[in-house]
């Protein structure tokens, strides 16, 4: 997929989660907002699959050792959803991982225990900051 699709596809992440965040509000379960931005993306006519099992390779061999990210839209973009007080640098670790894993270019982090969702988004791109 072209990254100019796949820009405009991220425009419609971020305002589905603002969105899903302006009903919700913050100090929700991070499952009850991964349900509820898949539903709004979905209801915008994007393809999204929720819980995605992404295997572990080393050297060459595949081993019995999955991780899953929470939301893959159109096949190209990774979702990670939290709740926390604070992203940590665990946590954007753990998508710039799935990012390279998985070959994808392109990322969102985004935590809606905020006051404003905007302050909640964090976009990675594979191999930049």
């Amino acid at each position: 997929m072209k990254r100019d699709k796949i820009e405009i596809i991220a425009k419609e992440v971020i305002d589905a989660s603002i969105r899903v965040h302006r009903e919700l509000g913050p100090g929700l379960l991070e499952s009850v907002y991964q349900f509820c931005l898949a539903e709004e993306l979905k209801l915008r006519g994007l393809m999204v699959r929720s819980e995605v099992f992404l295997p572990l390779t080393y050297r060459g061999r595949l081993l019995n050792k999955d991780f899953r990210i929470d939301l893959l839209i159109e096949e190209e973009i990774i979702i990670e959803v939290k709740s926390v007080d604070g992203i940590a640098p665990i946590h954007e670790a753990q998508l710039l991982s799935y990012l390279r894993l998985s070959g994808k270019w392109l990322g969102f982090l985004l935590n809606f225990n905020v006051p404003v969702m905007r302050e909640g988004i964090r976009r990675r791109v594979n191999g930049f900051r």
